[in-house]
Parts: C-alpha cells; structure tokens; sequence
C-alpha cells in the first residue's frame, strides 16, 4: 500500500531586510512595552498602547522603577527609569500635563541640594544593580542624570519650579567640563540640544565638540578602533561613533563632523544588525534578563537613526 502520509510543510521563509528582521528579533524577545514601541514608530501603531504598557513601571511617587531601565532592578524609583520614562512619552507625544507634573514632583523629591538629580538614589539598596552603577549613601547631582530630564521637559515645554534650577545645574555643569567621557556627552548634547538659550548652547556645543575631537571620543574610522581608546571603566570595545552622539541630522552634534565621516558611521552602525535580527550592546554585560531587555530597546534606536538619516531599512 503506498505510504499516504503527507509531507511536513516546506519551513516558513526567513524574512527579508532590516526592517523585518528586526521586527521578528523583537516578537521573539522584548517587553511589552518594546513592542507597542516598534509598532508604533514602524507599524503605524497608536500611542494610547505605549502610554498603558508605560504605567506598569509607574510609581505612586510619580517616578518609574520596576528594572524600566535593565541595569537597574527592582520596583523602587530611580532618576534614570524616569528619564527612560520621558523618552518614551517623547517619542509617542504624550510627555506633558498631569503626567509631567507628577514626574517634577518626584524629580523634586530626590534632587540633591544643587537641583540635580544623582545617578541612583539610595533607595536602590539591596536590589540587584550592574556592578558599575555604584550605590552611595549620599550621592552627589550628576549631568548623566540630571541632562536627559532637564532636555525632554524643555523640549516639551513642560515648566515647573524645579526646572529652574536644574537648568542652572547643567549649565554650570556643562560649560565647566574640562575632561568628559562618551556617556556623559550624550547627556550633555541631551540637554543642549532642547535648551532655551539656543544662541547659548550653540556655543556650548561648539566647544564640546572640540574636546570630543581632541580627546578621541568619538571613533571617526570603524576599520581602526584601536586608534580609540576606550574610557576607564568602559567594557573592552565599548566604542562611540558619530551617531552616537548625532543621533538626529537636526542635533546639535552633526556639526562636530564631516559627511564622510557620518557616512562611515551610520555604516557600520547597518552592518551591526546580527543574524537574529537584533543590535548588540557595546556596554558591559553582567546579568541575563538585562541583556534580553535591553537588546530590543538598541534595536528600536538604531533603526530610528538610521531612518532619521533617511537610510532604507524596510
């Protein structure tokens, strides 16, 4: 009797392009939250799913814990959950009202007595934190922290008595930098890039550009890293490229390079994407569930810098 027993299926087709990897990467691996983020900037999703996954990270204090930044855990509020916070709310236009107001209230009650904000409050005692996020009994404001909030809350127009000297920190903070590192650049051009003073920070920006320049903080040549070196306490290969810092054609830090330069850089930045799809993380990595967490949100930024510089990823 001939054997009638069907054929298994020919295997579904992998998909094609960075876009659709990516997304498959993200399906497999992030956080609710992640997805209804990728939705949203890729898929035409709404804001309204983004916003309620947000609330689950959300505090009756007004700030955001619950590991929304991977490195830190546990349900406590910290400074950098609430700017990972603002940033999402940015980028789906819903950073501003009731919710602003309760984010400055919190803000209020963590900030140093300079008006910044530290790195990780205290309260982060006895959670598991990566091991290069030093948790201090009375920590001093730091421009890492304090640079991104002060940023996305002017460029939202949000104002509240808090701003008022926070702003004044990171002025002082940013116009005094002699020696820097990648990270707190970043949080510099953070807040640079949305200050109200814009003939201000124009020249602030000017002036940071040179120090990245002279101090090789930026790796202009991706086939020669190890013309780069990499800042004390960074992970081995912890580079930072152009993009790094100009994540958008319009900030402030596209002037500090060349379109040759750019080109080189947004580059290899495409040639980043694994075979899984995702981005990896250039930072140092100490726990599993942090790297899964983490993985997508990369993913979901180098796909929105390379669309901001208008390179097809579909």
């Amino acid at each position: 009797m001939a054997d009638t027993e069907a054929e298994p299926p020919p295997p579904a087709p992998r998909p094609q392009g960075p876009l659709a990897r990516a997304e498959r990467f993200v399906w497999l691996t992030a956080r609710v939250l992640e997805q209804h983020l990728f939705a949203h900037h890729f898929r035409d999703g709404g804001a309204g799913p983004v916003e309620a996954a947000l609330d689950a990270y959300r505090n009756e204090d007004g700030g955001y814990g619950h590991a929304l930044e991977p490195d830190l855990r546990g349900p406590v509020s910290q400074p950098l959950h609430t700017a990972r916070a603002l940033r999402v709310l940015d980028a789906v236009g819903r950073c501003g009202g009731r919710r602003a107001e309760d984010v400055c209230r919190y803000l209020t009650s963590v900030s140093t007595a300079d008006g910044a904000l530290p790195a990780v409050h205290p309260r982060q005692r006895g959670y598991p934190v990566a091991p290069f996020v030093p948790v201090v009994d009375d920590p001093p404001g730091e421009l890492l922290a304090t640079g991104p909030v002060v940023g996305l809350l002017h460029r939202n127009e949000v104002w509240h008595a808090w701003l008022f000297r926070a702003t004044d920190f990171c002025w002082r903070a940013v116009e005094s930098l002699e020696e820097s590192h990648p990270y707190e650049v970043q949080a510099a051009l953070a807040f640079l890039d949305h200050a109200p003073d814009r003939p201000r920070a124009q020249a602030a920006a000017g002036r940071l550009g040179r120090l990245v320049r002279a101090r090789r903080l930026a790796a202009l040549d991706p086939d020669d890293l190890d013309a780069y070196p990499v800042a004390p306490g960074y992970a081995p290969g912890e580079h930072h490229f152009p993009h790094d810092y100009a994540r958008t054609p319009h900030s402030l830090a596209r002037a500090w390079f060349t379109d040759e330069e750019m080109g080189r850089s947004l580059e290899y930045l495409a040639a980043e994407q694994r075979e899984d799809g995702g981005w990896p993380l250039r930072w140092r990595q100490w726990a599993p569930g942090p790297v899964l967490e983490a993985r997508p949100m990369v993913t979901i930024d180098a796909l929105r810098t390379l669309t901001a510089y208008g390179r097809g990823v579909g």
